[in-house]
């Protein structure tokens, strides 16, 4: 069971620095060009209490995260082959704007979505419950 948790966590966390490699900017960045430390040094979101995420939240934000996975999957190969930083760009916004879309589909916010997946990088616990959540869509 612990390399599949350790296995997991590596996930999250690849997904999370992809997601900050790929420029993705919630609001709450709109003022700055650098996304919080909080987020480029993972450490538990302030003032989130991961026993009080309800297991609703929880499956909302595994369905997002299966989905915005298989997004950035799907996309990679064509980011990493566009021929110009115009290309890139606009391929760049085409994944931001599908993985926004995805996870507001499944009822979060694209900051509670970052939050959820920051915490599941530095709560054990929390991660454990986000892994037993995928262990039964298998």
């Amino acid at each position: 069971m612990e390399p599949i948790l350790n296995s997991l966590r590596t996930l999250f966390l690849a997904l999370l620095t992809s997601l900050l490699l790929l420029g993705f900017s919630p609001a709450g960045w709109a003022d700055s060009a650098e996304p919080p430390a909080a987020l480029i040094e993972p450490s538990a979101p302030s003032g989130v209490n991961a026993n009080a995420i309800s297991s609703e939240k929880i499956s909302q934000f595994v369905q997002a995260y299966l989905q915005v996975v298989t997004l950035i999957d799907q996309r990679e190969g064509e980011l990493q082959g566009a021929e110009t930083e115009s290309d890139s760009l606009r391929i760049k916004q085409e994944i931001e704007a599908g993985a926004m879309r995805l996870i507001e589909t499944e009822g979060l916010t694209f900051q509670e979505y970052l939050q959820l997946l920051t915490l599941a990088n530095v709560d054990p616990e929390f991660s454990d419950r986000i892994v037993a959540q995928l262990q039964t869509l298998d």
